[in-house]
């Protein structure tokens, strides 16, 4: 039988934590190293981001997109990095929204060297006010949610067959989340003041896409597969190349579940997947696990960061580790 492959799932806004994976650092070479460099690139914009980074909670500063979002991009390029040193893969990738940018440098489609200059030009178009609001998780699906959706909120995410993420203005989403409440829906205020995914962002997506025109994207490189949460299939080399395919996802909504849906379907069973579960609190994984691909054994998610309160401390480079031995006992194929 083929060797299981690797996926590498990244996360993005919502799933940010205090310290997000911050037990890596100064522990993996790769991690820090990428880290450090990011920073760097940043010049005096480094150092306060670093230091918000490795605030322990509470820090109201990571509910701010202009904090979270570079964060977020650099943690999942760094994961990325400190898996390929340590396993030889992933040769998969899947991210949920910026998380998918990560993703894209990962495969080549933007440079690496680029990482920092890519998280000023999305913080520069997140910082003109334009998007204001907020998102929240809803257990529910579209259909069901969409007759109680105020003026301006839309569906922002499918992240499981029942987990859907809305977005819109602060006001219109506060009479959105009273009205599912009361019908008996479970609602969780997601940490974001600004609607991504929704009309709202519109404007921002096009001038992100015009931002990123200058960075030149390309296809994937070989042996490296992309499969994309704004399509929910995999990456063609012509998406790959159009800076607006990149800024759009801003004010489009993420089809993670599709995605997933998709990768089990085409290697779930044969020969397998690993799946490595990047987000600190498990949610990216969670949808997986109720795949049939998953619950009956041929493949496997695998958390890379700890949960809870181990997070961002040395949990993480125990569960870091604790997921490569699970790779190197489970006859991944290297890239």
């Amino acid at each position: 039988m083929d060797p299981r492959r690797v996926v590498l799932l990244l996360p993005g806004q919502g799933a940010q934590r205090e310290r997000l994976a911050a037990g890596l650092y100064g522990e993996r070479a790769e991690f820090t190293d990428a880290m450090d460099a990011f920073f760097a690139r940043l010049g005096v914009y480094g150092p306060p981001l670093r230091t918000a980074w490795l605030r322990e909670a509470p820090n109201p500063a990571m509910d701010d997109a202009a904090v979270a979002q570079p964060l977020l991009l650099a943690v999942g390029y760094a994961l990325g990095r400190s898996v390929s040193a340590a396993a030889g893969g992933p040769d998969l990738l899947l991210g949920h929204s910026v998380g998918e940018l990560a993703a894209a440098c990962l495969a080549g489609v933007f440079d690496a060297a680029d990482l920092g200059a890519l998280a000023a030009a999305r913080s520069r178009v997140l910082t003109d006010g334009a998007g204001r609001g907020g998102m929240l998780a809803v257990a529910g699906g579209p259909r069901e949610l969409s007759p109680a959706l105020g003026p301006g909120v839309a569906i922002a995410a499918l992240n499981g067959p029942r987990q859907t993420v809305l977005a819109g203005p602060a006001e219109e989403l506060a009479e959105t989340a009273e009205r599912l409440r009361a019908s008996g829906r479970t609602v969780r205020a997601l940490r974001s003041d600004q609607a991504f995914h929704s009309p709202a962002m519109a404007g921002t997506a096009l001038r992100f896409g015009a931002a990123l025109a200058a960075f030149g994207p390309r296809a994937p490189r070989a042996g490296i597969t992309v499969i994309s949460s704004l399509t929910g299939a995999q990456l063609t080399a012509r998406e790959a190349r159009d800076p607006h395919f990149w800024g759009g996802q801003l004010a489009a909504p993420v089809r993670y579940w599709p995605a997933v849906e998709r990768l089990l379907a085409t290697w779930g069973r044969r020969p397998g997947l690993l799946l490595l579960d990047g987000s600190p609190d498990g949610s990216l994984g969670a949808p997986a696990r109720r795949h049939s691909a998953v619950r009956e054994g041929a493949s496997e998610v695998v958390p890379l960061l700890a949960r809870g309160r181990d997070g961002g401390g040395p949990g993480d480079e125990r569960a870091f580790a604790g997921a490569m031995d699970r790779l190197a006992g489970s006859g991944v194929r290297p890239r």
